[in-house]
């Protein structure tokens, strides 16, 4: 049943405003309903009339005072609006039966469009073939994913360049650092423009800024594997030929735990001069959070000194280089957020804490956050990144500062561990940028190390080959390396509302791209080991004449070097070479397609 507006005068009544219904399969049935007694109601069925209590006709302004109820022209309309209520009521009772298909408040599905609309005939396509399930599958079951979107945005986006690189501020120093190295450069161009970040403890132990040549103090220690390191004007200078060579951009840390104000703002001032637009902003110290119980700093240390300590150094700062933002506080603590957020500084502030869900290296302090792969691909896991996240965001956005997650990984545990390189490392790291992003974090860094594959930190994301300690420039990503590529792929694109049910683990998104496609992409958790395909029907807010896909696959969870992407362990095909989805139906709203366990898959839609 469809509903239009008519005349009133149709039904010789110039008080009321009528709506008329028709059957398309019964064009007899034409009758008026009076809108002014029946309301609006709007859901996803689009409008429909609403039942109201009786109550006085309101006066027609341009015909002045309502007419006698004794007339007989108010007695015929009385009768037919009498006859219009009865059908409306029935009409009203028929909808509720059906009720409206939206079992969520707030959620409002894109109408469909019309059927006549005319396309173009569908072109001849190729259809991508992904991995199927494991031999003897399906072993276990997979309940049927039902995803809905609307076109209806959430109000945060994934920007395009959120996604990127922590490294050590000591790394400022290597030579390899460089738009000379040409698979450094390839690697940071399949993350799409990434912010690299300098920080990690070395900053505050093992750093020393010297404009001028100075040597190295002799109370800055370390050891052969974390020597310390001069960084000076030149090595920005080399950094900035890489950013430019990738189009990156970079967030500098600077040494507080050295207290001196003066040298960290001729660092800040150099780096403007040299890295002008691509400097995004500067922190004050690692973590000062630690400070008090890791050496640091004697006799302890609280946010109350720390504040102190942040006014010097931003005041300091301000005097040469007043339009670089100052991020902090970068603590894994929520003792430190607010004191930093409250802090009275000149700079503009940016929000930033750091989080390792798997914190509990020995299981000790909670079991649930031990580094192992049952944790790691468990909703608990999920969950528990995204309740931190909410918090930082909450604290960040009472007081108008945009958030950070500078420094970030699986877990916080020195060495490697059942996680380290997996594939299901890869498959976190994609849930947990878009997921941060959902809920509206701008800026994502993994910690990483630019030291060799043996031997290096087992969570960077990517590493040298050569020797231990002896890297020769030749990196290559890991497993979460692809991970982070195949979500900054992406374009620049706002969240769109959506409703899920079914899938097992399983995590969707969908955003609204620039021109107007849509991308969905499905976090298939679901162990790929085991898992059957996951049935997926997908009711998109349009009819697409495309549909494309890529995808991330890896045999198992606990697989190392056999993560890929489009068959090949580099960033998607470009999305203009992308095959189409398995299945595409042309022009229709809905879409079904059976997804691997294990899996990232990407679909974009234009229509």
């Amino acid at each position: 049943m469809q509903f239009k507006r008519i005349q009133a005068n149709q039904v010789k009544s110039r008080n009321l405003t009528f709506l008329a219904y028709w059957m398309p399969d019964r064009p007899e049935v034409h009758q008026p309903l009076p809108v002014a007694k029946l309301g609006f109601h709007r859901s996803d069925l689009g409008e429909y009339p609403r039942m109201t209590a009786p109550e006085t006709l309101p006066q027609d302004r341009a015909s002045g005072p309502r007419r006698s109820p004794s007339t007989g022209k108010s007695k015929a309309t009385l009768i037919v609006l009498a006859v219009a209520v009865v059908v409306a009521a029935a009409i009203f009772f028929a909808m509720a039966i059906q009720g409206p298909t939206d079992p969520e408040p707030g959620f409002v599905a894109a109408p469909a469009p019309s059927a006549t609309e005319s396309l173009a005939p569908a072109p001849a396509v190729t259809y991508y073939e992904q991995a199927g399930p494991p031999a003897g599958s399906p072993l276990q079951k997979v309940e049927p994913l039902t995803i809905r979107v609307a076109d209806q945005e959430t109000g945060t986006a994934l920007p395009q360049g959120m996604t990127g690189i922590s490294l050590e501020a000591t790394d400022l120093a290597d030579p390899l650092l460089s738009a000379e190295n040409a698979s450094l450069v390839g690697l940071l161009a399949e993350v799409d423009g990434p912010v690299l970040r300098f920080g990690g403890n070395a900053v505050d132990r093992r750093f020393f800024w010297t404009s001028t040549g100075e040597a190295i103090p002799s109370n800055y220690t370390g050891d052969k594997a974390h020597p310390v390191r001069a960084v000076g004007p030149q090595d920005l200078t080399r950094l900035n030929k890489l950013l430019e060579a990738t189009d990156a951009r970079v967030a500098l840390t600077v040494d507080l735990g050295h207290y001196n104000p003066e040298r960290a703002a001729d660092m800040v001032k150099s780096a403007t001069e040299i890295l002008g637009d691509r400097l995004l902003g500067v922190t004050i110290g690692n973590e000062p959070n630690g400070f008090g119980t890791n050496g640091v700093r004697t006799g302890g240390y609280t946010p109350e000194n720390f504040v102190q300590e942040l006014k010097a150094y931003a005041k300091a700062i301000f005097a040469l280089a007043p339009n670089v933002p100052i991020a902090g506080p970068g603590t894994y603590s929520e003792a430190w957020w607010r004191p930093f957020i409250a802090a009275d500084i000149p700079q503009k502030k940016i929000f930033t804490f750091h989080n390792y869900p798997l914190y509990s290296c020995d299981g000790s302090v909670d079991p649930k956050a031990s580094p192992t792969l049952a944790n790691l691909m468990s909703p608990l896991m999920h969950q528990r990144g995204e309740d931190y996240q909410k918090a930082a965001i909450a604290a960040a956005k009472e007081a108008g500062l945009e958030t950070w997650l500078p420094e970030t990984g699986i877990a916080a545990c020195p060495g490697s561990n059942e996680t380290s390189r997996t594939h299901a490392s890869a498959l976190w790291t994609a849930d947990y940028v878009l997921n941060a992003a959902k809920l509206g974090i701008t800026r994502i860094g993994f910690h990483s190390s630019l030291q060799t594959c043996t031997g290096g930190p087992p969570m960077s994301v990517l590493c040298s080959d050569g020797p231990y300690l002896k890297p020769n420039g030749e990196y290559t990503g890991h497993a979460n390396f692809l991970g982070l590529a195949i979500v900054s792929d992406l374009e620049d694109g706002r969240f769109l509302e959506l409703q899920s049910s079914g899938g097992g683990l399983v995590y969707n998104y969908a955003l609204k791209n620039p021109d107007g496609s849509t991308t969905v992409v499905v976090v298939n958790q679901n162990d790929p080991k085991v898992a059957s395909q996951t049935e997926v029907t997908l009711t998109l807010p349009g009819r697409p004449v495309t549909g494309t896909m890529a995808q991330l696959t890896g045999p198992s969870y606990e697989a190392e070097k056999k993560t890929v992407i489009d068959g090949v362990a580099t960033g998607p095909v470009p999305a203009s070479q992308r095959l189409t989805v398995p299945g595409f139906k042309y022009g229709s709203t809905e879409q079904s397609i059976a997804l691997t366990a294990g899996t990232v898959t990407v679909l974009s839609f234009s229509y």
